[in-house]
């Protein structure tokens, strides 16, 4: 008899290992196979299997990457060998000095692979040293099982749950290679940042008003370090895998030949890795890898030279800290001397204020620097930067160059302490502290801000002004259309017409669309007014409880820190922005434009205590409006299907959940049913 379990099992055991081997070829191989479009169906076919059969779910699975809950704090793990830290060399000399020391101490030894000469070559195998974060993964039957960071070398942070999220890291070792799989296999690695991803954090994390990364490792260990592995899974960290750890069940005679076993398993290995038959080679290979440093995708701050075969590494043995066998040989600093001959305050996107010292020209890593960021006051404070000090700055990648060091000793008399003003240098409203940033607080009318505040404005979440994209507001705000948000209420067909690219009927449909914006909920006004630490939930959670904007603007500290889920960063800024004279300007001109601000109706009761889930396409509402209206009315929208949801509200084509919540029983709806619900 057909066994139908049986049968499931299989065929989620064959789309696993296609997913596994796609994501080896894509996310370490860098060379796919598939489509993403044929990607995403294997992709969906198995979630829908998975979610008919939970008890199938096994946790090495491809949809298990990000599903954990956030930590309340991270556990330890003990590293079964220390996770040892590296000797540094810096110059030619101490990398010879190296390779004298590993012939002299191999010399009892040296006939196991070398002829008994003590002079003979010795086999490296180097590889450039990424700056990133150390980790260690374990697997257990070729599944992977736990993962740390490398901490003091004898226990580290327990981050099992962040590394699954990084997609070169394989869940279970690939099928088909001819490699043995260990017992038990501790591979040693380091997690990275591309270059490329650093940057669009950074302007990201800009546009949020939240401190900028001073580098590529620094963002990679603060994104491993979440406690909600759904932000780390935000983040396109990588991994090169390096080295070993305890193993059981396989033997390697070489360390080249470790690092074949460990591509065969799917892991992810550095392309560059090199033999190398004597030091020489060694530092040849070094002096190619500082000319291409500033062309790789990730920052690498030296080499790594080993000695290849095994028994000779465990021949030389190890230091306390270090081994005997490996050396980092560092290149070069990118650091310059300068003189810092201004101070002047940026201010970004989001009205965050930056200091930035403006430098006698210095060429720094082949490029000429003439400015670099001094982050914030507290970083100036600590280093002490004024104007005409002697100063060492360094450039990493493609980063704006930052301030080192000052050399006190070159500093002339007569020098003040900077402080950035209480003033915003570009329109003149009042000043901010918000942990270590300062901020201006003319959001609305900012010149620095006001592209990106219209954008928020106007986006689907806020006002939803249809037909008014980015490029449109660029050109809106460079010709003196407007100025500020309110000023989108005041713009005339005659205004568009006079423009490039507009014609008659995309003039009359933009007026139409910013016309029927005039008439938002309370929620969605307060989203679009762009007040730092206010998200849609925290709209919703202020609109709920004061009802109307003006009782919002009228709230002292006190009275917004009694709300639930305020706390004193968030009353902060929602105070701030309210006495701030610019922002009140343009509210009036909002209203008197002809833009509604309502009151919230007391309605939440209707669905008070009720969970909706979502399936198929609905004609009435988009997702976020329906999301919206139970909100409105008290109720709870789920995301999958559960005990606790009331009413599965089902659209046309619905999927796997309306399946399921028929096999669970649960209350299933029309649309047309859950439109009589709220109207």
């Amino acid at each position: 008899m057909p066994n139908p379990i049986k049968d499931i099992k299989k065929e989620i055991g064959k789309l696993r290992g296609e997913i596994n081997f796609h994501n080896y070829r894509y996310y370490v191989l860098d060379s796919p196979v598939v489509s993403d479009a044929e990607y995403d169906k294997l992709m969906r076919g198995l979630i829908e299997l998975e979610a008919k059969y939970p008890k199938l779910v096994t946790p090495d699975s491809p949809t298990q990457r990000v599903g954990a809950k956030p930590l309340e704090e991270f556990g330890t793990i003990t590293h079964t060998l220390p996770m040892l830290s590296l000797n540094n060399a810096f110059s030619a000399e101490e990398a010879k000095e190296f390779d004298d020391r590993v012939k002299r101490l191999l010399s009892p030894h040296h006939a196991l692979s070398h002829k008994g000469r003590g002079e003979e070559d010795i086999e490296y195998v180097v590889e450039p040293k990424i700056d990133g974060l150390a980790i260690e993964l374990v697997y257990e039957d070729g599944v992977f099982a736990a993962g740390s960071t490398r901490g003091d070398g004898y226990t580290g942070e327990d981050v099992t749950q962040n590394l699954k999220t990084i997609k070169s890291i394989p869940m279970k070792f690939l099928k088909g290679n001819k490699m043995p799989t260990p017992s038990r296999l501790e591979v040693r690695g380091e997690v990275f940042l591309p270059l490329k991803a650093f940057e669009k954090i950074n302007k990201e994390r800009e546009k949020t008003g939240e401190p900028l990364f001073a580098n590529p490792r620094n963002a990679a260990a603060g994104s491993l370090r979440q406690l909600d592995p759904k932000i780390t899974a935000s983040r396109p960290l990588d991994i090169f895998c390096y080295g070993v750890g305890a193993v059981e069940g396989i033997k390697f005679k070489t360390h080249r030949e470790m690092l074949q076993a460990l591509k065969s398993f799917g892991l992810k290995v550095n392309p560059l890795v090199k033999s190398c038959n004597g030091i020489d080679e060694a530092m040849d290979y070094h002096r190619e890898m500082e000319e291409k440093r500033d062309n790789l995708p990730y920052e690498v701050d030296g080499i790594v030279i080993k000695v290849n075969g095994i028994e000779l590494q465990e021949g030389l043995g190890v230091l306390t800290r270090s081994p005997r066998w490996a050396l980092a040989y560092k290149f070069k600093p990118r650091e310059e001397m300068t003189r810092i001959k201004e101070i002047i305050v940026g201010v970004g996107r989001t009205g965050a204020l930056t200091p930035v010292a403006i430098m006698e020209p210095v060429k720094v890593g082949g490029v000429t620097i003439e400015k670099a960021t001094l982050h914030n006051q507290d970083e100036v404070d600590r280093k002490d930067v004024r104007v005409g000090d002697t100063v060492v700055i360094q450039r990493a990648g493609d980063v704006i160059p930052e301030v080192v060091l000052v050399i006190k000793e070159k500093r002339p008399p007569g020098t003040n302490p900077f402080k950035i003003p209480d003033k915003c240098p570009l329109c003149g409203s009042n000043v901010e502290k918000v942990g270590a940033i300062h901020y201006c607080t003319g959001g609305l009318s900012c010149p620095a801000q006001v592209k990106e505040t219209i954008k928020h404005f106007v986006s689907k979440r806020a006002m939803d002004i249809e037909g008014l994209g980015d490029k449109h507001i660029e050109q809106f705000v460079d010709d003196g259309i407007i100025n500020d948000v309110a000023d989108l209420y005041y713009i005339k067909k005659y205004d568009l017409l006079k423009l490039e690219r507009w014609a008659d009927k995309s003039a009359d449909n933009l007026i139409d669309a910013i016309e029927k914006s005039k008439m938002p909920t309370l929620s969605r006004l307060i989203y679009a007014l762009g007040i730092r630490q206010v998200g849609e939930h925290m709209a919703h959670v202020l609109a709920e409880e004061f009802r109307t904007l003006e009782a919002i603007m009228e709230a002292d500290k006190e009275r917004l820190l009694a709300v639930h889920d305020i706390g004193p960063e968030t009353a902060e800024s929602i105070f701030d922005f309210f006495q701030e004279p610019h922002n009140i300007k343009v509210i009036e001109k909002l209203k008197k434009a002809g833009v509604v601000f309502p009151q919230m109706e007391m309605v939440a009761g209707k669905l008070s205590g009720k969970t909706f889930l979502f399936t198929g396409a609905l004609e009435s509402f988009s997702r976020d409006e329906a999301k919206e209206l139970v909100e409105r009315y008290g109720g709870k929208v789920a995301a999958g299907i559960s005990k606790g949801v009331d009413y599965v509200v089902v659209g046309a084509e619905p999927g796997s959940k309306y399946d399921e919540a028929k096999k669970k029983r649960l209350k299933i709806i029309t649309e047309e049913e859950f439109k009589k619900m709220v109207h």
